[in-house]
């Protein structure tokens, strides 16, 4: 699949990887619909791609927790562009506290915004993609393929995902609908900051270190490669191939490796 013209809608495109998806995704001709609850920031985005690249790009405020949010900006995207080629499930939110403190409000949050988002959005686009035999993405995580200490909510909604986007693909097996699982491995952008804390508040600075890890812009270019090739799922970091691959066959050896791993993080949660 070639992206040139095709329609492509992006949720919390206002930062991070979904801003990245969005300008690498204009430079391959694509057309836009981004979409995120900071419209001041979306707009500002669309007028730079317009400008940068001679597409055409639309803002839509949603909250992908909401599902007539979801519904809205399908239908805001069919009412503009007639059509949509593709949909990239990007918006979410992480969290960072152990199950023992934490408010249950704060995995509520992040299983509306990271598992229920995907599932409104993808509800009704599907009619939509199935008519133009597109492409649908869930930018997921390698900690939907391992349960990671301090981030059980985060790790349950993008397990979630991760069925849910399974269990969609072997439906439209023959429907001929593209469903990609992305799954990057640690990468540099805001959503640390953005990360709820145990009572539900904002976490504030990293834990982790930002400049050792990859690029949103680098994840970008593999996801909009991943839609080109029709790819099944990408996993993207060497560090979470191995990850994939040691859970299969030395399970317990990894929980070590990994609580070793989260015990050095800065004011770790793990002693």
């Amino acid at each position: 699949m070639k992206l040139n013209e095709k329609i492509v809608v992006i949720t919390g495109a206002s930062s991070g990887i979904g801003k990245a998806l969005a300008i690498e995704f204009a430079s391959r001709g694509a057309n836009l619909v981004v979409a995120a609850r900071n419209y001041v920031a979306l707009c500002e985005l669309t007028e730079s791609l317009i400008n940068q690249y001679g597409i055409k790009a639309v803002a839509v405020q949603c909250d992908v927790a909401v599902e007539d949010d979801c519904s809205h900006l399908i239908k805001q995207t069919i009412l503009t562009f007639g059509k949509m080629d593709i949909l990239i499930n990007n918006a979410g939110i992480s969290m960072r506290a152990l199950f023992k403190d934490v408010d249950l409000k704060v995995l509520k949050t992040v299983m509306d915004v990271n598992f229920w988002g995907t599932v409104y959005c993808t509800k009704y686009a599907l009619p939509h993609i199935t008519q133009t035999q597109g492409s649908i993405v869930g930018v997921s995580s390698i900690a939907g393929y391992k349960g990671l200490p301090g981030r059980s909510g985060y790790s349950s909604s993008k397990f979630a995902m991760n069925g849910f986007l399974d269990a969609l693909r072997m439906e439209n097996l023959k429907t001929g609908v593209h469903v990609m699982t992305a799954c990057p491995g640690f990468t540099a952008s805001n959503i640390r900051n953005t990360a709820l804390a145990k009572d539900g508040s904002q976490q504030g600075e990293s834990t982790l270190e930002e400049d050792k890890m990859m690029t949103a812009d680098e994840v970008a270019k593999i996801i909009a490669d991943g839609v080109e090739n029709r790819s099944r799922t990408l996993i993207m970091t060497g560090q979470g191939k191995l990850l994939v691959l040691i859970s299969k066959f030395f399970p317990a050896w990894l929980d070590k490796l990994v609580y070793k791993t989260f015990a050095k993080e800065k004011d770790a949660l793990l002693k």
